[in-house]
């Protein structure tokens, strides 16, 4: 009981961290063609700046290779500094077009131009106050996905299914990160109003089936429901639903301590 308790508490937290920014990435604005090489971006969880490029990320339905660099993780300490010259996050690669960029406000701007072919809608441009705001939202969580822990290092990369204003996903980001674990993001995001709410009780009552030819119909054509988060782990063929099932299964196979 005092565990689904802690549980549900760190949900609530998780769900007023999204309300702090104004749940931003959680819906698609324009879905964006995927670029023959995969983004990679390094990343910080509980990092504002880098939450901004995540909300882009989820708002143009665009996946990419994230490189966890928590606050005293070494694993992708050096490879960041020959990258991009510089120990500074959030850290984009684009490798399709050559291009490496520091500042959330500068990459958002690229992503959106670049793979939305637009300007960047007005509830994603950058507000003097947001990082405030981001900061207070990972205070709330108590800098969890801040501080690198102990971890084994996977031979191959997870996948995570995921959207960024997701309360249950951040759980799960938040542990990668501190495990300094790399997985590809593959973004899920609500493409339709109806969408809005838990998997389990979305606004929109009746069945659901999502629309023909998005991601969100390929992944329930696949699992006959669409629930994030979801964790695929090609090391061990895992394959799991459900937060707490998931924050289990990362800690019992690649926590140390």
């Amino acid at each position: 009981m005092a565990n689904a308790l802690t549980f549900n508490l760190e949900i609530l937290g998780s769900a007023a961290s999204s309300t702090l920014t104004a749940w931003r990435g959680c819906m698609v604005v324009k879905p964006a063609q995927q670029p023959e090489k995969p983004l990679i971006l390094y990343d910080i969880e509980a990092c504002p700046y880098c939450r901004k490029v995540r909300e882009a990320l989820t708002a143009l339905h665009m996946d990419a290779d994230i490189r966890p660099r928590p606050r005293g993780g070494r694993r992708f300490r050096s490879e960041a500094k020959l990258v991009g010259g510089k120990q500074q996050f959030p850290l984009l690669v684009d490798q399709s077009n050559g291009q490496v960029l520091y500042e959330s406000k500068v990459i958002v701007e690229y992503l959106f131009r670049t793979y939305g072919n637009r300007p960047v809608p007005g509830y994603y441009r950058f507000r003097p106050y947001q990082p405030v705001l981001g900061s207070l939202a990972s205070a709330l969580r108590g800098l969890k996905g801040l501080r690198a822990s102990p971890a084994r290092a996977p031979e191959k990369p997870l996948h995570l299914w995921s959207f960024e204003g997701s309360p249950y996903s951040r759980l799960v980001r938040e542990r990668l990160c501190e495990l300094e674990i790399p997985y590809r993001l593959h973004n899920l995001g609500k493409e339709h109003w109806s969408e809005i709410g838990p998997a389990k009780q979305r606004i929109k009552p009746g069945p659901y089936v999502p629309r023909e030819g998005g991601k969100r119909h390929a992944f329930y054509q696949q699992h006959q429901r669409v629930q994030v988060p979801y964790l695929e782990d090609p090391n061990t063929g895992e394959a799991l639903f459900e937060s707490a099932a998931i924050l289990e299964y990362l800690d019992r196979q690649y926590a140390t301590r």
